[in-house]
């Protein structure tokens, strides 16, 4: 156990506890901003739908019911323009943060083999990789890598933490590249209903992909757009081969997403209002932290989609987790993502209401 433990960088969070403290201090308690999880109600007709199916004595399959498959297929018809998915094209899973910790494990990666992911990225893609004993490589660009050895090549549109979106004509020319290298091309899409300055496109995408699924396998969840973060609810697309040889790998491995978690991931996605109702709470918070922080001397970068703000005040990001947790505001470090953010943190717009505004005043 303390071999594969040795493998795995300082668990970040835990650097944040000193800050946290002191901004819990603060007269009119913490305002935390520092973690991206939903503080909303899960809508009533997703409720509904996990307690009728709460009598589920039996084992759930991995693969899901026929109605989720009906689901996941006809939300990526509709929604990311993936006109060719099939049920061999899904694959529900237990979360997306399992996915991306033990893919490359599941993919038999190891000694030898590399796993690319973005300078500035969500840390459990390095997790991933020093899970299996791979190098884990960074890039600016995808198309930039040396292709020899990469076996794996994450994407993240729109990223955490930067909320950057990758236009459709660049992710046209990262498909065809990934595919001229027989490099395997997984793309986090977790954030793609939230996109504000720019519109999210899919790897699935007609246009993107050519109708063809081939090398390329994308990651959705169902915690952001539908407050489902506790009930681990997401899902892969694309590749069948691919989903195919997961599938199987996963029965060993009873990864079996519970059966009124399916129900209620049914029910999510056959409801558009819910994902709109939302998007304007966060759509208010963020108009109303932006603002705050602008006038308070920072600069925001980025963030057109997602649900964080990049933002900087040119000075060592820790400098300005300690500045705003004596405001009692909490806020991600930069450097958490890479050591390209050491100048950012990265504020999240997921608090309730109350608690955004009494950052608002904080600032002012």
């Amino acid at each position: 156990m303390a071999a594969v433990s040795a493998r795995l960088p300082a668990f970040p969070w835990d650097k944040l506890e000193p800050y946290k403290k002191t901004a819990a201090a603060h007269p009119d308690g913490i305002v935390d901003l520092s973690v991206g999880t939903p503080v909303d109600p899960v809508p009533q007709p997703i409720q509904d739908a996990l307690v009728a199916a709460a009598d589920s004595p039996g084992y759930p399959t991995v693969w899901g019911t026929v109605a989720l498959r009906d689901a996941i297929t006809g939300w990526l018809q509709g929604r990311l323009g993936a006109s060719a998915a099939g049920h061999r094209n899904v694959l529900p899973v237990v979360g997306s943060k399992e996915l991306v910790a033990w893919l490359p494990t599941q993919l038999g990666l190891g000694a030898g083999d590399k796993v690319a992911y973005p300078r500035l990225a969500y840390p459990t893609y390095e997790v991933g990789a020093r899970l299996c004993g791979a190098e884990a490589v960074v890039y600016d660009d995808p198309r930039d890598l040396d292709p020899a050895g990469v076996k794996l090549l994450w994407l993240n549109s729109p990223s955490n933490p930067t909320g950057k979106v990758i236009p459709k004509e660049d992710l046209i020319r990262i498909v065809a590249w990934a595919r001229e290298h027989g490099i395997l091309l997984f793309s986090d899409e977790c954030y793609l209903e939230l996109g504000w300055e720019a519109e999210p496109v899919s790897v699935l995408h007609d246009d993107v992909c050519g109708g063809s699924y081939e090398g390329i396998v994308a990651v959705h969840s169902l915690s952001k757009r539908s407050n489902l973060a506790g009930y681990r609810a997401a899902f892969l697309a694309g590749d069948a081969d691919v989903l195919g040889e997961l599938l199987e790998i996963r029965k060993h491995g009873g990864m079996m997403t519970p059966a009124p978690v399916q129900a209620a991931t049914v029910a999510a996605l056959g409801d558009d209002a819910h994902v709109e109702e939302q998007r304007v709470r966060y759509a208010a918070r963020r108009a109303a932290l932006r603002a705050a922080l602008e006038a308070h001397g920072f600069r925001v970068e980025h963030s057109e989609a997602s649900l964080y703000l990049w933002v900087t005040r040119d000075e060592a990001c820790w400098e300005t987790v300690a500045h705003l947790a004596e405001l009692g505001i909490l806020v991600a470090p930069g450097d958490f993502y890479g050591e390209a953010g050491a100048q950012f943190v990265r504020v999240a717009f997921t608090a309730t209401d109350e608690r955004v505004e009494a950052a608002v005043k904080r600032l002012a």
